[in-house]
């Protein structure tokens, strides 16, 4: 099967490859969506108005038979005889008595009419004699210019007539005994002639450069559509060969043809503008269509595939975690309508029609994007990652029952201070695709905790404890708790919560801890008790934290806003450290950043910003920055913090 997009040649074959059923389903994907996209734009109309306006008609035609059938029975019922009417008895024997103005019969003159156009000429140049000062006959001048206009003069022909006609009786002596019965019968004709013409306007004069019709072509039945091809907006459809036969394979958002309704998926193309295009290569079409302006006649054979009718469906907003470029992605139905993302990008998906294949938009990219992009479809992204793990397994089978991503570090999490409440392995073997979002403001008094992150030696404890000692009136940290003895100079629920370990350890194994840990044989933890107190008090909760610990932070209800902080170069860290009288070796520097590295790629999907601490300052002042924001604008945030 041969595929192409419309915006440029790609031309695939099927192709052997591939080991096991997990590949043979990619196989199957990949023959059932090569497609190629159509560059085709329009504004199109409903197919469903033709129906509507008959029914419509019909409505109207028997709202009109009830209405004469009535009106024919009230004449039966009672006869109006003007004739009786001692008014128009009265009219008839002195036409002239009560009601017409006598003005206009003192205005007319012998032959019937008001004045003709040369008296007033001629009056107006005695006017002009008459007078001595100039500016005077400067303004009879231009009476006089204005009156000898031929424009002035049909005006003034046009006023004679009506004063003419409004100078005759009033009103008019009835010509038959039942003239307003007849007058009332053409009123009421008159008006359901308009009315029907309304209700016809709309769906009988389609708009410039729409319409379908249904025919027969070369013992077919098929359908016209005409559509106007225009340069800035694209037709949104893709094409694919099926044999010798040319199919639209996708509806594509945001194009003229989703917005017409008048192409469907399915449908065979037989000829553009006389051209026949059964038998070509989807590359030709292309070939064709790029020569092709202004009005486009479609010969299509409908697609036999009975769709339901559309319905409009909710926009999802989602939150990549993982990285996608569709020029290294061999499925892609069709490359050229591929969306580039990266992780931690939001997405708009604004169609789940193709499982396997999402149509969405780039978060602020609305406007610069008239098309919907592809992206993988969860269920897919899932599948063919699970499928990439496998093949990695079978590569490696010393190491089987370890998915590829999750062989990391155990030896440093045993040196570690603190560790997670619940062990990370499976949260590492998660197949990272999307997380539904949605906008949150976070409310004035109760401010979102601020979770830095980051390799030791980056500074993110120093800007915690700047902040915490620039502004206290609005930064706070919570109060941990340990199982240790209170020292003299300690105070109880304000330098620690002092618990017994028995204690410790129920909380613990009740999922109340943050993060929690042993050193020299005491117990130390945060709890999200202990957020949630400096969060009522109106205050921004600072927190520094292990990426261990961040998967129980997010399933709380803190709404936490996490803030990696990575180190700049090799070189920029030396010079920072220096400053700290710190003298690290150059392994020691590679393995901050390598470190750095690692935590980016395993949990920089959960970060919501990340500053490269280049100078403490401007570190300092971009954290600031970010945590204002969250004043003033909203968030995104999963959704399911919300519900």
């Amino acid at each position: 099967m041969t595929a192409s997009h419309m915006n440029g040649y790609v031309t695939e074959t099927d192709g052997g490859g591939g080991s096991g059923g997990g590949t043979d389903f990619l196989e199957e994907v990949v023959q059932r969506h090569r497609e190629m996209a159509v560059d085709c734009p329009s504004e199109l109309g409903a197919r469903t108005l033709p129906v509507r306006r008959s029914a419509q008609l019909e409505r109207i035609r028997q709202q009109q038979e009830d209405r004469r059938r009535r009106e024919e029975e009230g004449r039966n019922r009672q006869e109006l005889d003007l004739t009786s009417s001692m008014r128009l008895k009265k009219l008839s024997q002195n036409p002239k008595v009560g009601i017409d103005n006598p003005t206009f019969e003192q205005m007319e003159g012998p032959g019937g009419s008001i004045g003709e156009l040369e008296d007033l000429l001629m009056s107006l140049k005695q006017v002009q004699h008459s007078l001595n000062d100039s500016q005077s006959q400067d303004d009879i001048e231009l009476v006089l210019q204005l009156v000898q206009k031929p424009d002035f003069q049909k005006a003034f022909n046009i006023h004679n007539a009506v004063a003419h006609y409004m100078n005759r009786p009033s009103p008019p002596y009835p010509m038959m005994d039942h003239a307003q019965s007849l007058a009332q019968e053409a009123l009421m004709m008159a008006h359901d002639s308009v009315a029907e013409q309304e209700m016809q306007l709309e769906p009988l004069v389609p708009s410039v450069g729409q319409s379908e019709t249904l025919t027969q072509w070369g013992g077919e039945t098929v359908k016209i559509v005409r559509i106007e091809k225009a340069k800035d907006i694209p037709l949104g459809a893709t094409v694919r060969n099926d044999m010798d036969s040319v199919v639209i394979s996708r509806i594509v958002k945001g194009g003229a043809a989703e917005n017409s309704g008048l192409l469907h998926e399915g449908d065979e193309i037989l000829e553009i503008n006389g051209v026949e295009i059964r038998g070509k290569d989807v590359n030709e079409v292309f070939d064709i269509l790029a020569d092709m302006h202004g009005v486009l006649t479609f010969i299509l054979i409908p697609s036999a595939q009975i769709k339901p009718p559309p319905i409009k469906e909710t926009v999802m907003h989602v939150k990549a975690h993982f990285d996608y470029d569709p020029s290294d992605d061999p499925y892609v139905p069709c490359r050229e309508l591929g969306l580039c993302f990266q992780k931690g990008d939001i997405l708009h998906i604004i169609s789940q029609d193709d499982p396997n294949w999402w149509q969405a938009y780039r978060d602020g990219d609305e406007d610069n994007q008239p098309l919907a992009g592809l992206v993988p479809g969860k269920s897919f992204q899932q599948q063919r990652e699970a499928m990439k793990q496998t093949i990695e397994e079978d590569k490696e089978p010393e190491k089987s029952g370890k998915l590829w991503c999750a062989k990391k570090n155990k030896k440093k999490r045993k040196k570690m201070q603190y560790n997670a409440n619940k062990n990370d392995d499976l949260d590492n073997e998660e197949i990272l695709t999307y997380e539904e979002m949605a906008l949150y403001h976070q409310p004035a008094n109760r401010k979102r905790p601020i979770a830095l992150i980051g390799p030791p030696n980056c500074g993110q404890n120093e800007l915690r404890q700047r902040l915490l000692s620039s502004e206290s009136d609005r930064f706070a940290g919570a109060v941990p708790h340990t199982t240790r003895n209170r020292r003299d100079n300690e105070v109880n629920g304000r330098d620690y919560h002092f618990v017994s370990r028995q204690a410790f350890e129920m909380d613990s194994a009740a999922g109340k801890f943050i993060e929690s840990g042993e050193f020299e044989k005491n117990l130390y933890g945060t709890s999200t008790d202990s957020v949630r107190q400096v969060i009522n008090t109106g205050k921004i909760c600072l927190l520094c934290v292990h990426t261990q610990s961040l998967k129980v932070l997010r399933s709380s209800d803190l709404k936490p806003y996490i803030i990696f902080i990575a180190p700049p170069s090799q070189e920029r860290l030396r010079a920072l450290l220096a400053k700290d009288n710190k003298t690290p070796k150059p392994e020691e520097l590679r393995d901050i950043i390598e470190k750095a590295r690692e935590m980016e790629q395993n949990y920089g999907h959960l970060f919501d910003a990340a500053i490269v601490n280049t100078d403490q300052d401007k570190a300092y002042q971009e954290l600031l920055r970010l945590i204002n924001k969250l004043d003033t604008e909203p968030q995104w945030v999963p959704s399911s913090w919300l519900r």
